[in-house]
């Protein structure tokens, strides 16, 4: 899986003692994020994933609103693997799971829960900020794995910049897309259509796009 644009903790922000990274865009964006989350996950019991948790800031969120709600933070970079521990240490709450090692390119990333280690059938797979910052077989990893591990009624929740029909939402979509096309010709930012595609060829649908604040969308998979 390719490294991030801007890791944690080498891009200049905070780093606490115990480990713990600060994330600008988590303050700007979680309370958005939850409002889209609290419609489909309000009342609910069940495990969820956090794929790509980065600094761990957006699942202590969720755990502290969502009580009856397992969750597993998870990454691939041992920096904010740390950084997820610590910030699950930190808030002392019982629904926090210890954060997993999950490589999003291998379709196959839940197959080691098998042994019972990990979560059950998922309620929901949440996924911030990562598929635009990856080559595209980190999208069709992470959207076969979920159609393996969602239940019934579980949902696939992406986060981030999108384009729709071809078109950036806004120009300052675009140059982040160039620059990120500039870094690595895999990364970019992804069309809504293109993820219809995707999701439908593993058995889920498109069933809400939400409007986020500077430009970003929420987009709710569900199982056909």
């Amino acid at each position: 899986m390719a490294g991030y644009v801007v890791e944690f903790g080498k891009d200049g922000g905070r780093i606490e003692p115990d480990g713990r990274l600060d994330a600008p865009t988590f303050h700007r964006n979680h309370l958005a994020i939850r409002a889209v989350l609290q419609r489909y996950l309000a009342g609910q019991s069940g495990d969820v994933v956090e794929a790509g948790s980065g600094t761990g800031q957006h699942v202590v969120d969720f755990a502290r609103h969502f009580p009856d709600i397992v969750w597993w933070p998870s990454d691939l970079n041992a920096a904010h693997l740390k950084s997820i521990a610590a910030w699950r240490a930190h808030a002392g709450l019982p629904n926090i799971r210890a954060p997993l090692r999950i490589d999003l390119s291998d379709p196959a990333w839940c197959r080691e829960w098998s042994d019972g280690s990990g979560p059950g059938k998922l309620l929901a797979v949440f996924c911030a900020n990562v598929i635009h910052i990856a080559p595209w077989q980190v999208a069709e990893g992470l959207f076969a794995g979920a159609a393996r591990t969602l239940r019934p009624d579980g949902r696939l929740f992406l986060y981030g910049p999108f384009k729709r029909d071809g078109k950036h939402t806004a120009l300052s979509n675009a140059v982040f897309d160039t620059s990120l096309r500039d870094r690595d010709p895999e990364w970019g930012v992804r069309d809504i259509a293109d993820l219809e595609k995707l999701a439908a060829s593993v058995g889920l649908r498109l069933v809400e796009t939400a409007e986020m604040p500077a430009n970003n969308l929420v987009l709710v998979f569900a199982r056909t």
